[in-house]
């Protein structure tokens, strides 16, 4: 058939192929072009793809949408005319009707990146994780020509990671610098949770091809699983200087915001992508945890019921209510958890988390059976997924009393960073530390931040140097140091530490529980540290913990003999620490903050070195963020009516009163 000449352009197809490569550098010029097409040949198929791509890319996604939906039911088999209308829906805010369009046009052609990109995005956007990943590995198969890459991509869709990864290494070994095997290796490295090598392979990718955007993304996300923000920061910002409008790289720009801190920001950037995108639940939730631990109780309450209402079935955003311990459920909420949990195929998560949700709707009604049925079943759930091995436990305590002696730190003294600054608060969940840490942090000369992840950062460092070989175990390989690399390790940890002190006090707190089995490498690195003993009677703080469905680690506290006997090991450790470093740790017990506040407040003053300050009394006023589930019991005066609580389910806590033993009555010390 003889093609149809236009005056201006020549032939009709001369006219459509350079609008099409018009659509990336000029699409109004793009647009431009395919309307004088259609005014040569009205209805012409492939100049309302271009028209409705260029609306698109010229930001009138509506527009776009009135020329490509008409196209695709007249053409419904051209592959690109679904990508280019699910596009515009996903930039209308229209996720599902999107998906649809997007995952249409790649059943009718396999190899559109951009389509699985979008697919990929829109998925994680709606906390469909996995359905992520697997977008994302198509992307990387639909992107690759090499014949072993499209094997080993191949492979990563499919879920063989052990085969991508041989194919992968074994290319690397011949291709050192070839920067796509370096992403598809870690991506197969982060499925596999290899975060800190995926992290070093990322950096090494990038410093090969600084613009390698995607790699750049893969590395902020690894870093924010890592919880280091701070590092991810910067590279979201390069992201975002070169796609200022992302959602996924604002949303993730807003988490590792809220990691470091940095809440007003966060709160403002999670509440932009509302007005844009109203209808994503994930960002309603996180809009909520950010406005929590701000201190802004009533919004986040209504953040989280927005979430719940997009999607009913969301225990997070039910058990983000529960956990806010301010208000009971109505009956009507109940309801609707109790509905969600009975729906057939229901995801893990979300069970769980309406369990410990259900859980304390039943205890604020007084009907303990039932509430402790429910903890019971979510705590199960997450112990299944997160199992805890006490005999590890139990041996690395056995260890480090055995390696940490009164002459081993005789032998070290003067070694590590001579610096005042931290005040490490430790002991187990639920125990009081961030009621120390609120009374604290109302001091003028002592600033606040959050559970600092980086004294573990450094065991795993250290721990990852005896796996490759290089020395011994962790706590063991610390008996190889020298002072100067004690010193530098001191120093790494102010660093990293350096952009939670927004205030920029002379102290500040790090409140992480679990380094009280590190408190030998904090005096080692950091001889001038304080540190204070957060302690709880037995029954109370262990069941509170076991009762809690906390964000991450812990996983001790989802069994009654597991938590039982991490207390236990706990109390061993902490009179090892008493009997070698005598004095080094100053103990405050919580039931006696509630019985004697302005005693315990001023002992604790004294052995930190500093005033007393009467303000420290009337904590609550204190204006900080709080990142713990007792957010807002801190933001209230004290009350005596949770220390008992435990005795309202003490018919089902036998197997934590044998598991406890000895600690059981000896738990002062």
């Amino acid at each position: 058939m003889a093609q149809t000449t236009h005056p201006a352009t020549g032939t009709i197809g001369e006219a459509l192929a350079h609008a099409a490569r018009l659509l990336e550098s000029a699409p109004d010029l793009a647009e431009k072009q395919a309307r004088e097409v259609l005014e040569a040949s009205p209805a012409d198929p492939r100049a309302e793809l271009i028209l409705g791509a260029a609306r698109r890319r010229l930001g009138d996604p509506a527009a776009a949408r009135a020329i490509l939906e008409p196209l695709v039911r007249a053409q419904p088999r051209v592959a690109r005319a679904h990508l280019e209308l699910g596009l515009a829906l996903a930039e209308m805010d229209k996720p599902g009707p999107a998906l649809t369009a997007l995952e249409r046009a790649v059943e009718l052609k396999r190899d559109l990146p951009e389509a699985w990109r979008a697919i990929g995005d829109l998925k994680l956007l709606a906390g469909d994780d996995s359905g992520a990943d697997a977008a994302y590995a198509e992307l990387i198969r639909a992107s690759v020509r090499d014949p072993v890459l499209m094997r080993a991509a191949d492979a990563l869709v499919r879920g063989r990671l052990a085969e991508a990864e041989h194919l992968l290494r074994d290319h690397l070994r011949a291709h050192p610098t070839d920067v796509a095997a370096m992403r598809m290796l870690a991506e197969t490295g982060t499925r596999l949770g290899r975060y800190g090598d995926v992290e070093a392979l990322l950096t090494e990718c990038l410093a090969l091809s600084p613009s390698f955007s995607p790699a750049r993304h893969n590395l902020a996300v690894v870093l924010y699983r890592q919880q280091k923000a701070a590092a991810a920061i910067p590279h979201l910002e390069r992201l975002l200087s070169e796609s200022p409008n992302n959602p996924v790289y604002r949303n993730l720009l807003a988490a590792c915001l809220g990691l470091v801190g940095e809440y007003g920001r966060a709160i403002d950037i999670f509440r932009e992508l509302l007005a844009e995108h109203p209808n994503q639940w994930r960002v309603w939730l996180s809009l909520g945890h950010a406005l929590r631990t701000g201190g802004r109780s009533a919004e986040a309450a209504e953040a989280y019921r927005r979430a719940a209402a997009l999607k009913p079935d969301l225990g997070e955003a039910w058990f983000s209510l529960a956990n806010m311990k301010t208000r009971p459920f109505e009956p009507a909420d109940v309801a609707a958890m109790e509905a969600a949990l009975a729906q057939p195929g229901l995801d893990e998560e979300d069970a769980l988390n309406l369990h410990y949700a259900l859980g304390k709707a039943r205890e604020d009604e007084g009907d303990f059976a039932p509430a402790f049925e429910h903890y019971a079943k979510g705590a199960a759930l997450r112990r299944a997924r997160y199992p805890h091995d006490g005999d590890e436990t139990h041996a690395f305590a056995g260890r480090s009393r055995a390696l940490f002696t009164a002459g081993f730190f005789a032998e070290r003294a003067g070694a590590g960073l001579a610096d005042p600054a931290p005040i490490f608060v430790v002991g187990l969940p639920r125990a009081g530390s961030t009621l120390i840490e609120q009374i604290l942090a109302s001091h003028s000369l002592i600033e606040g931040t959050m559970e600092l992840p980086d004294i573990g950062h450094l065991t795993r460092d250290l721990g990852a140097e005896g796996r490759k070989g290089r020395g011994a175990p962790y706590p063991e390989i610390l008996a190889e140091l020298s002072a100067d690399e004690l010193r530098s390790l001191g120093e790494a940890f102010i660093e990293r530490t350096r952009i939670h002190r927004k205030a920029g006090l002379p102290f500040f707190i790090d409140k992480m529980p679990n380094n009280f089995q590190h408190i030998g490498l904090i005096v080692l690195i950091l001889p001038q540290a304080k540190i204070i003993d957060a302690r709880r009677a037995p029954m109370a703080s262990c069941f509170s913990a076991f009762k809690q469905h906390f964000a991450r680690g812990h996983s001790f506290s989802y069994d009654l003999t597991d938590v039982g006997r991490y207390y236990g090991d706990y109390v061993e450790l902490m009179a090892h620490w008493e009997k070698v470093l005598p004095g080094k740790v100053h103990r405050v017990i919580y039931e006696d903050v509630i019985d004697d506040l302005e005693g315990e407040v001023r002992r604790l003053f004294a052995y930190l070195g500093v005033p007393f300050e009467p303000a420290a009394l009337r904590f609550w006023e204190t204006d900080r963020a709080v990142r713990t589930a007792s957010s807002e019991q801190v933001r209230s005066p004290l009350f005596r009516q949770g220390l008992e609580q435990w005795r309202n389910f003490e018919p089902w806590l036998g197997p934590l009163k044998d598991a406890l033993g000895p600690a059981l009555t000896s738990w002062r010390g």
